[in-house]
């Protein structure tokens, strides 16, 4: 006997006998049957996404302009995952704010369009991130009615922040810093003195001759849980030359990523405080994944420029 032949006989041996056929004898009509069985399939909810970075500081932006989609934390971090999902150090969800309940959105109304309810990888809130904010700017002027010909004014939780775009860049007023005294953090068995500094989000600046000195940052740094009850962004920073600096950052709810721009403002402001550098002083910072000029101007406003580059979108239902 041949391999199809007995193939064929399996088959046939399979069959059921017309005694083995089920009988329908369900009173319930057919459509309604069919109905109620459809009501326990949930729905498969899809939605579009975004893929951009700002310094290789990377984001999934969900466009929900109506407010229609509260992301779960859970979302959030299935969403960054880069193994099994998109892939980013946070999620925006891009919405306006006549459209959202937030306290931030709300209190922003006649004053800002659009507001940036922006997630940290691991699903919590955060009040803001500079680079996210260049990538949403992006964003908007390209999928939005945006002209970037004019200042756009977004609003976060840290307050209302605009944007001027010029070419290629992107430059952001992110307010008054606010100078919050020292600190010191840990890494492993060893002590650091850190300068306490808020961009309306916490941050712990910390100089050093190496940035080795900072470990592997694969885990948050230990700090004081009474003066950061929430977490901190903690920097470590060398001198590269004359108002040249590098760094490198473990960015809270998300780890260490490739770059922080709240955080590099917040490293320039300790900077041009130990230089006693005059205001309007232009301060080059390198990270890892690119470079971003940060300048305290005379009337107390912290502005840094730098790239935003969108690379991806799709959707998704995750």
């Amino acid at each position: 006997m041949g391999l199809g032949e007995k193939q064929e006989e399996v088959l046939a041996d399979e069959q059921p006998s017309s005694a083995e056929v089920p009988v329908d004898d369900d009173p319930t009509p057919r459509p309604a049957r069919e109905a109620e069985n459809r009501d326990r399939i949930h729905p498969v909810i899809e939605y579009s996404y975004v893929k951009g970075h700002g310094t290789e500081n990377d984001f999934v932006l969900v466009p929900d302009a109506n407010g229609q989609m509260e992301l779960t934390p859970g979302q959030v971090a299935a969403l960054c995952d880069r193994r099994s999902g998109i892939g980013g150090d946070g999620v925006i969800r891009v919405v306006r704010t006549d459209a959202s309940d937030d306290p931030a959105a709300v209190a922003a109304r006649g004053e800002a369009m659009w507001f940036m309810d922006y997630r940290n990888a691991d699903g919590s809130l955060s009040e803001m991130c500079g680079n996210g904010i260049r990538v949403l700017g992006h964003f908007l002027a390209t999928h939005a009615d945006v002209d970037a010909r004019n200042a756009l004014r977004i609003a976060t939780r840290a307050g209302v922040k605009t944007l001027t775009f010029d070419r290629n860049l992107i430059t952001v007023d992110m307010g008054a810093a606010e100078v919050l005294g020292t600190t010191t953090v840990t890494v492993g068995e060893r002590a650091f003195e850190a300068r306490n500094i808020s961009m309306g989000n916490p941050h712990a600046v910390v100089f050093v001759d190496d940035l080795s000195e900072a470990g592997s940052l694969l885990e948050a740094p230990g700090h004081d849980p009474a003066v950061y009850p929430d977490g901190v962004n903690v920097e470590f920073v060398v001198r590269r030359g004359e108002h040249h600096l590098a760094m490198r950052v473990h960015e809270r709810g998300s780890g260490e990523t490739r770059s922080c721009g709240t955080g590099a403002c917040a490293v320039m402001v300790a900077a041009a405080l130990a230089d006693e550098a005059p205001r309007g002083t232009s301060y080059t910072i390198d990270l890892p994944g690119g470079t971003l000029e940060i300048v305290w101007t005379e009337d107390d406003r912290i502005l840094m420029t730098g790239p935003a580059v969108l690379t991806a979108e799709g959707v998704t239902r995750l």
